[in-house]
């Protein structure tokens, strides 16, 4: 594994952090929820996927991780945002790693954060509070089982699906940012310190509109898709992206590089 970072993966490491940064200073679009107040699509948020699109799981991981904090520290170091930095880190992450053909992986950092809310004290024991965990993961249990279909059948898409395959992977890198908000929002040290709620209000708010929230992440894949196909377009033939052998690329060695010395040298590749 080689860990060197070349001048031009820390630029773009640099522009994508301030992107998101930039993204974040746009209002989000506000829709209200019952019980909780609104609930928020972010643009700095669903652009992640597209990091871990472009730079890969672990350069897009990082990009999202100082973007979100630079966005945190200068717009008020809001207690309530601390718990969430990392969720736009997870969708990069997941996102990244079905992109670039470790798909395996991606399905492992999504089931590990799944088990983890199965164990909080929401949830537990789950025996009584089935119907919480029911509410908040109907829809994660659904992206858990898309992914190996997504990675396998995307080898056999033609370019001219790209679109539905964008669509998808920016469906399942928003599942793993709201995966990693519930399971920091279900965690005593947030709900208890940080929004000063106790377990009982915890999970009506779980329980509010649970069908809206897979609704909003279909509303943020189709931004995504939107993003994604005339950018992957553009880049083609470029060595900006983390490898030319992806998802997308059929097995077959690409003919949009000028030759294999194109490539970039890139965090992780084997």
């Amino acid at each position: 594994m080689n860990l060197r970072l070349s001048t031009r993966q820390i630029a773009l490491m640099a522009v994508f952090a301030a992107l998101f940064y930039v993204l974040s200073l746009i209002a989000p679009i506000r829709i209200p929820v019952p019980t909780i107040g609104t609930m928020e699509i972010s643009f700095a948020a669903l652009i992640a996927t597209v990091f871990g699109i472009v730079l890969g799981p672990y350069l897009g991981a990082a990009a999202a991780l100082l973007g979100s904090s630079v966005s945190w520290a200068l717009t008020g170091m809001s207690p309530f945002g601390l718990p969430f930095i990392l969720a736009p880190v997870l969708n990069a992450l997941v996102s990244g790693f079905i992109f670039y053909r470790k798909w395996k992986w991606g399905f492992l950092v999504f089931a590990a954060m799944v088990i983890v809310f199965l164990f909080t004290p929401p949830v537990t024991p789950l025996t009584e509070n089935w119907y919480i965990a029911l509410a908040v993961l109907f829809d994660k249990v659904i992206t858990l089982a898309l992914i190996a279909p997504i990675a396998l059948l995307a080898r056999r898409m033609s370019v001219g699906h790209a679109a539905a395959f964008f669509f998808l992977l920016g469906f399942v890198g928003n599942q793993a940012d709201n995966m990693w908000g519930s399971m920091a929002f279900a965690l005593p040290g947030v709900y208890d310190n940080i929004f000063f709620m106790d377990i009982a209000g915890v999970r009506l708010a779980f329980l509010a509109s649970p069908f809206l929230y897979p609704a909003v992440r279909l509303v943020e894949a189709v931004i995504v898709m939107i993003i994604a196909v005339p950018l992957m377009q553009a880049l083609k033939g470029t060595p900006w992206l983390w490898r030319k052998n992806n998802i997308l690329s059929n097995n077959e060695e690409p003919q949009n590089f000028p030759n294999k010395n194109a490539e970039a040298t890139v965090l992780g590749q084997n």
